[in-house]
Formats: C-alpha cells, structure tokens, sequence
C-alpha cells in the first residue's frame, strides 16, 4: 500500500508524528528514509510525544541506538547515518524488531536504506523536499503497516481511494 502527504513545515511532520505514535501497535518497525534535512529525526520526536514519551528525544547519530521506556510502549530509535550497509549486522537490529530480549514497542530507524535486511511487516517513510515543502511517501509491507496506513489517511481526512498498493 502506499500513501503520500505534503507536510508544509516541521511542525506538520512532528504533527505527523504524534499521530503515529498515537495509533502504531507494539511490534511495528518504521524505517525512515531521506536526505539530511528532511525531517527524519523530527518526524520520531513527534512519534515520541503520541506514545507519551517525556524525554528528549535526539538522534542517536553517535550512540547509534536510544531506548525510551516511558511511554505507551517502548520505542526503540536507532541511527545508521555513520555505518555502512556492512557494519549493520552488528548492531543485531532484528533483536529489536522480534523482541527477544527488549519488550515489544515501535522500532524507529534513521537511514533505514543502509540496513541489508529488513522485518517482514514494516511501514516505510520516504521524506523529500518537494519545493519549499516536505513530502512523506508511506509504503507498508504487512497488516500492522496497512492498518497504519490507513489510519494516517483517515486522520489525515483521505479517502480510502488514495491509497494504492
């Protein structure tokens, strides 16, 4: 499925974010993808803020992984911008997304483009400037990213019709 959103300033894309945070389910994995610039880490901030996470929340460019336990679920923020596809593997990203030895909660990850694997079920955010603007371009891959997908389109006050797989 797929879903594209013009998002006209970075409060939008935080916008966006809480709404995420305020529908996702416990076991979903957002990967996000964009240039530097593009809202990647606002976006999470905002995602943070819907799960009722209190702290502050920066990207872990340098520590690579964050963990935030506080909020309706944990969210788990990792950062690949400084690794390459080669060096991801020894991060163990999956341990995150099967919930083997962390609870289960939203898995968010910066530069998603460089891990050489991915879950089964996720929900891909494309964020580009279109102009002056951003833009956000939803894919999903499993029925725990449709069903986000099409609550992001309801709140967002988009017909069922917009979404195409």
């Amino acid at each position: 499925m797929h879903l594209s959103l013009d998002l006209p300033n970075a409060q939008a894309t935080k916008d966006l974010g809480i709404q995420l945070g305020q529908i996702l389910a416990p076991g979903s994995v957002v990967l996000l993808n964009g240039d530097l610039g593009t809202g990647k880490t606002t976006l999470i901030q905002g995602l943070g803020k819907g799960l009722g996470i209190e702290d502050i929340i920066d990207s872990p460019t340098f520590t690579l992984i964050n963990e935030y336990a506080d909020g309706r679920v944990p969210l788990y923020h990792l950062d690949l911008y400084r690794l390459t596809p080669a060096q991801v593997p020894s991060l163990n990203p999956e341990l995150y997304w099967e919930g083997v030895e962390v609870s289960p909660g939203i898995v968010a990850i910066e530069w998603a483009e460089k891990l050489p694997y991915s879950p089964p079920e996720v929900l891909i955010l494309d964020l580009s400037y279109q102009g002056e603007q951003r833009r956000v371009e939803f894919w999903s891959k499993g029925p725990l990213g449709k069903a986000a997908l099409e609550a992001i389109a309801q709140k967002n006050q988009r017909p069922h019709a917009d979404l195409s797989c």
